[in-house]
């Protein structure tokens, strides 16, 4: 068992257009800035009792850490509940629940004239701000986003930590074939280096987030999240422009994702232990040995 190694995300209270898009956006590095959002009015209303007065009686799906197994959808909920009741759950106990991609003009549209795109030289989509809840002591499976979008995540009601890595990490961490994840048996808080010892080539970048941080992670990068205490953020995503990230995000969603639900009916867990075994014995061949 051992540690990642990691350094601080790059901070600053605020930044410029230009610093950011010379600085940050350009060179694909990730920074949270402190003080982006402090004019929205959402910096001093966004907490749970806020959101819960305005849930009404709307039934949301929850996801937890449990491993997805045979024929089951990779992207299926754990179970289902009223939104009202599981951020009553969320003020008053640990869980691992969670809530993933909460559209906001779908499902809460009156939170729109809480926030404003921020003008960092960003073409943000607009048709797409979206929630994720979670609560303390909840974690999110390391991943990537599908639609390798940059991403500008803003946290409210509490303290979460951010773990990032860069894509050309990918190769080490074990991401599972046909998906956009590592294997759900690795525990990134205590990394069994033994069992996985590529894992020893990782260097993350390590972000603790309270009320009103935004973090600006760039395309492609791998983010691994933990709940501090229960709350939530907003994710305002830029989709990419350049061709070869377009043809990639195309794959992602139109094939990827369907090809390996369309495997887990037919096939079911003799799949799944069949794809991550395999690469669980190419990754360990090719990078098992540190190079750190």
């Amino acid at each position: 068992m051992g540690k990642f190694m990691t350094a601080p995300v790059s901070r600053v209270k605020n930044i410029s257009k230009k610093d950011f898009l010379e600085n940050y956006y350009d060179p694909q590095q990730p920074l949270l800035i402190e003080g982006l959002i402090k004019d929205w009015p959402a910096y001093e209303k966004w907490n749970l009792d806020y959101i819960q007065q305005r849930s009404g009686d709307q039934i949301v799906p929850l996801y937890d850490s449990k491993p997805t197994k045979g024929k089951q959808n990779s992207a299926a909920p754990a179970t289902e509940m009223k939104l009202y009741d599981y951020l009553e759950l969320l003020k008053n106990e640990p869980t691992d629940l969670r809530i993933f991609f909460y559209n906001i003009l779908d499902s809460m549209p009156e939170l729109a004239k809480d926030f404003e795109y921020p003008d960092l030289g960003l073409k943000f989509f607009k048709r797409l701000p979206v929630m994720f809840f979670g609560g303390e002591g909840s974690k999110v499976l390391a991943h990537y986003d599908m639609d390798l979008a940059d991403l500008v995540h803003v946290h409210f009601h509490g303290t979460k930590s951010v773990t990032l890595f860069t894509p050309e990490q990918t190769k080490y961490l074990y991401r599972v074939p046909y998906s956009v994840h590592n294997l759900e048996t690795i525990d990134m808080d205590n990394p069994d280096f033994e069992k996985y010892p590529a894992l020893q080539n990782v260097q993350g970048i390590y972000a603790e987030m309270k009320h009103g941080d935004a973090l600006y992670m760039p395309s492609g990068y791998w983010h691994y999240i933990k709940y501090t205490t229960g709350g939530f953020s907003i994710t305002l995503r830029a989709l990419p422009t350049k061709p070869q990230r377009l043809l990639k995000t195309a794959s992602n969603v139109l094939f990827m994702r369907n090809f390996e639900n369309i495997m887990r009916r037919t096939m079911g867990q003799k799949w799944v232990d069949y794809k991550e075994n395999k690469m669980v014995r190419r990754v360990n061949k090719k990078y098992g040995k540190s190079v750190v």
